[in-house]
């Protein structure tokens, strides 16, 4: 890894996102799978026990995030885990509960506060550099790993203020009519799903159900086909792979870079939001932040009584056919943009 580039905030911000997008993507999708598919053979104990560790190995999400973020700035092994360390206890995933009287782990923590924590973390590394000299080993942990962690700690009840403050605007949507209410929210999960906001958190803060959940997956949805459509000629065919199974949050680079891959998912979204309101596409607070990972949004709206052929038709007709539309109105017809180039994958 080489850092002879000069390290302006644009490309300190760029290399962020890089190591986020990857540690997003490497953090979630087992939990993202295997949580999905095995859920129903939970009763099975060995099959419970490799749930559990996929969702074990996601708390694990500010360490696996710092830690490619240290990677992108060319830092040696240990001062990569000293900053995963650091974002892991900076990120609100551990928190100690006084009922229970320890800590409990739990989600994936604030990735916002991630890329801060991890960012502070970085920053005091390179500029300590070798100025600890033998004592590095020792004095690196303390003053970055648990100074970093403890600026984290401190930051994260404001970080999550962002989270919150969303959630509010969201949840006034739902106070507007029907289709334009399904409209607004899923275009917000749209956009938010690429973005490092987690969706999954939103749904649970603001309590979206009904057709509002519905609505939020749906737009997940929307930006996950839009993503696979448009990256399927572009990129490897692990990187539409990982697209397809949740990782939309790798695309986080291009958004900052081409904040114009939003307008086809915006569109594919709004078009694909209508069912939601004509026939009642619902959902819960747990399945709004999904999508089509694990087909969470999808069976939520078959739990919830929609018939299986509107399940097909609305999940994936509707929006395959407005996703491959966009891709022709805006880059073919329009001129918009190219896909090879904004969405060939940054990471």
């Amino acid at each position: 890894m080489t850092t002879e580039t000069k390290l302006t905030p644009k490309v300190f911000l760029n290399k962020v996102l890089a190591g986020t997008a990857q540690g997003t993507i490497i953090a979630l999708i087992p939990n993202a799978v295997l949580g999905a598919i095995l859920k129903y053979f939970a009763d099975i104990e060995i099959i419970q026990m490799i749930i559990n560790a996929g969702l074990i190995f996601q708390i694990a999400t500010p360490l696996i995030i710092s830690a490619l973020i240290a990677y992108q700035f060319g830092l040696t092994p240990a001062k990569m885990m000293i900053a995963g360390g650091a974002a892991f206890a900076g990120s609100g995933v551990i928190k100690f509960d006084a009922e229970v009287g320890g800590f409990i782990g739990k989600g994936t923590g604030d990735i916002i506060n991630i890329m801060i924590t991890a960012s502070i973390a970085v920053l005091m590394l390179m500029w300590i550099d070798s100025k600890f000299g033998s004592v590095e080993i020792i004095a690196l942990p303390i003053v970055v790993g648990v100074g970093a962690g403890l600026i984290g700690m401190l930051t994260y009840p404001y970080v999550t203020q962002i989270t919150v403050a969303i959630g509010k605007v969201i949840n006034n949507f739902t106070d507007f009519q029907p289709i334009v209410m399904s409209i607004l929210i899923a275009c917000s999960f749209a956009a938010l799903i690429i973005s490092p906001i987690t969706t999954v958190a939103i749904g649970l803060a603001i309590q979206l159900n009904g057709v509002s959940a519905g609505a939020g997956a749906m737009g997940i949805a929307a930006t996950t086909i839009v993503l696979v459509i448009n990256s399927w000629k572009v990129n490897e065919s692990g990187v539409t792979l990982a697209i397809s199974l949740g990782g939309m949050k790798m695309m986080m680079p291009n958004l900052f870079k081409y904040p114009i891959i939003l307008v086809p998912c915006l569109f594919t979204a709004t078009i694909s939001a209508i069912p939601v309101a004509l026939l009642n596409i619902s959902g819960t607070p747990q399945s709004a932040g999904f999508g089509l990972v694990g087909l969470v949004g999808p069976l939520a709206s078959l739990d919830a009584g929609l018939n299986i052929l509107y399940v097909a038709l609305c999940w994936f007709v509707v929006p395959i056919v407005a996703g491959l539309f966009s891709k022709f109105l805006f880059e073919k017809v329009l001129k918009l943009y190219d896909s090879k180039v904004v969405f060939a994958y940054q990471g």
